[in-house]
């Protein structure tokens, strides 16, 4: 799906590596965004449009203040 160095991880993610997600920006190829769980690298990946993505982002900042 992306290079491995395309992955990053939230700065939110602790250190203990329980419940990471990463994500990849496939905007300049595919117009999507790429997630996967850090644990589990070579697993399935979901995508999502950059729009999608920002939807997301803003329910979990809106239930979770």
């Amino acid at each position: 799906m992306a290079p491995e160095d395309a992955w990053f991880k939230s700065s939110y993610s602790g250190g203990s590596g329980n419940s990471c997600v990463e994500i990849a920006d496939l905007t300049v190829t595919r117009s999507q965004i790429g997630i996967r769980d850090s644990k589990n690298k070579r697993g399935p990946a979901l995508t999502t449009t950059p729009q999608g993505w920002t939807a997301f982002i803003e329910y979990v900042r809106s239930t979770h203040n």
